[in-house]
């Protein structure tokens, strides 16, 4: 390698590490605040380091709120929502993959126009649709409005179309029927991009707060990003800004653990399902 490339990757290498630098350091402000004695105000000496490290901010927020039960609510929700969008993402993936039928190319603009409206412009609606039904404040509430995944659609499409057509002629000739031919010949070639759904999913999911604060009024199936608003409320001025960051670990430490274990398949996942 010659020196003007060394210097070009060197360069690439250090702008790579600033930006990691960049993105780790909310988490750093956040673990060293939640390790700060709350008697110790941030407006006041070092605001990364106080005099010593306690972990009474966590004995604190963990006392708050039954942070068990919201776990369980949360890992409920995600979980369930995500067995329903694979089955829907699936069956609406093949058929704009593999199926001619009249106003396709309509449809499939329709789903991919769906990705520009943001969220909260649909809270009134769906409010309204589950009320009608009667299902407020209860778990399908929280997951019926994400069934469906235009996201999840389109990457699988891309994924199927794909997957050669000869595999599907051959098992029809054997007499496989359609779901045959789903489970033995699309699912199996699409399993980076079942990984890199779920994956993107889960932490969509995990982290919803908007939706779960509006449509559920029940401890018993709220999930943890609501639990962690009761945090804000604890005295008449405000938050503990401790105790606030030590909810913040409690709730997104399972997103972080599950990327360092899989950090790797997660890159790979998209790499493989065709997003470049």
């Amino acid at each position: 390698m010659n020196p003007e490339n060394r210097r070009i990757n060197a360069l690439v290498n250090s702008v790579k590490i600033a930006i990691a630098v960049a993105f780790l350091i909310p988490l750093v402000f956040t673990l060293l605040v939640s390790l700060r004695p709350e008697v110790e105000p941030v407006t006041k000496g070092n605001i990364f380091f106080g005099s010593e490290i306690t972990l009474d901010n966590f004995e604190r927020a963990i006392a708050i709120a039954p942070w068990g039960l919201h776990y369980l609510n949360s890992i409920a929700f995600v979980g369930g929502t995500l067995a329903v969008q694979l089955i829907t993402v699936t069956g609406a993936a093949y058929a704009f993959a593999r199926m001619r039928f009249a106003g396709r190319s309509l449809l499939l603009l329709i789903l991919m126009l769906q990705l520009m409206i943001p969220s909260g412009v649909l809270l009134v609606p769906n409010f309204r649709m589950i009320h009608t039904l009667g299902l407020f404040d209860t778990r399908v509430a929280l997951m019926m409005p994400y069934w469906g995944s235009a996201f999840g659609v389109l990457l699988l499409r891309a994924t199927f179309r794909e997957v050669p057509i000869e595999l599907e002629e051959a098992a029809r000739i054997d007499g496989a029927n359609l779901f045959q031919v789903l489970r033995n010949v699309y699912v199996p070639n699409a399993i980076p991009a079942y990984l890199a759904f779920s994956l993107v999913s889960v932490s969509a999911h995990w982290n919803e707060f908007l939706w779960p604060f509006i449509i559920t009024r029940s401890e018993e199936i709220r999930p943890l990003t609501v639990g962690l608003n009761k945090l804000i409320k604890t005295t008449d001025q405000g938050a503990f800004y401790g105790q606030l960051m030590a909810g913040t670990l409690i709730v997104i430490s399972p997103l972080v653990l599950l990327f360092l274990l899989f950090q790797r398949q997660f890159v790979e996942s998209f790499a493989r399902s065709g997003i470049r």
